[in-house]
């Protein structure tokens, strides 16, 4: 947030950033760019470290940060943890990233060894494995229905062993599914990822399947949700575009299971980093102080155990 005078920048702790190497790792979609709903993205296309970060949020105290896998080659997702756990070791990093949630595919009959290769770096938390599903090749991710197959099941079932949460990334037309797998699977953490990816908002019955599968996820005690992406969707967004949305996720998950999050710097192709912040912190006007330091930052602390 801009300052003036002795106005105190926002503090967060900011679940969700992406940081990459393109010389040191692979990442097949910043080698060969693809035509997809966030819109040309050129500007990513360079190597992006804690440093670049840091100069992005300059204008907001930034406590802490989770790393959240940024589709590094999955055929070795680890190489992407431990070159991050080696950032967060490093003196100048201030610790960051205080949390990694890396990358496994959770259908592969080798899962429980990447799982355990993972959870040798410190820092990791949980595992993320992108779940989009799409009638619309433009919003299709995966091309698999992976929560209706039994062996990513079983996968998934192997997260609490090794006291991994979930960052769950998928599209309302899918939250049915999800509400069943979080209530087969109570002892792991869920987080759902950026509002529940709300694409197919033109319409009445968009609306309702993404407020109605909220609703169900909330219902679970495992789930909480990251606020965060919201550019994606909404190139153009403004404070009162997104102020339905939030107050819709506050109202079904509460003030202790939301968390704010940048996306950053994938959300930094539409907004500064500043702005996301200060947009955030102006619809949350007429909360309480505790509230909005919940959402803000103790919230993502306690889930992402940091």
């Amino acid at each position: 947030m801009p300052t003036s005078g002795s106005e105190k920048p926002i503090q967060v702790v900011d679940p969700h950033i992406h940081l990459w190497d393109k010389d040191k790792l692979h990442y097949p979609w910043l080698v060969n760019p693809s035509i997809n709903f966030m819109g040309p993205y050129d500007a990513l296309i360079r190597n992006y470290g804690i440093g670049d970060f840091l100069q992005d949020a300059a204008e907001v105290e930034v406590i802490k940060v989770v790393h959240i896998d940024a589709a590094h080659d999955h055929a070795n997702p680890v190489a992407e943890t431990r070159w991050l756990q080696s950032l967060a070791d490093a003196a100048d990093s201030a610790g960051m990233p205080n949390a990694i949630v890396a990358y496994a595919d959770l259908s592969q009959p080798n899962v429980e060894a990447v799982l355990a290769a993972h959870v040798e770096s410190p820092n990791v938390r949980g595992i993320r494995q992108t779940l989009n599903v799409h009638a619309d090749p433009m919003y299709d991710y995966v091309g698999r229905h992976f929560m209706r197959e039994s062996q990513w099941c079983e996968g998934f079932g192997l997260l609490a062993q090794y006291q991994l949460s979930f960052d769950m990334q998928l599209y309302p037309s899918q939250m049915d599914e999800a509400a069943r797998l979080a209530g087969e699977h109570g002892d792991t953490s869920i987080i759902l990822n950026h509002a529940g990816m709300f694409v197919d908002r033109s319409t009445v019955e968009g609306w309702r399947t993404w407020r109605d599968g909220l609703r169900k996820l909330a219902a679970c005690p495992n789930v909480s949700i990251k606020i965060s992406g919201m550019g994606m969707i909404d190139h153009t967004w403004t404070i009162e575009s997104l102020r339905p949305y939030v107050l819709e996720i506050i109202d079904a998950f509460g003030t202790h299971r939301t968390m704010f999050a940048s996306n950053f710097p994938v959300d930094g192709l539409y907004k500064t980093y500043a702005e996301i912040w200060q947009a955030y912190n102006t619809i949350l006007i007429g909360t309480t102080e505790a509230e909005r330091d919940a959402m803000f930052r103790r919230n993502a602390e306690r889930i992402y155990r940091i």
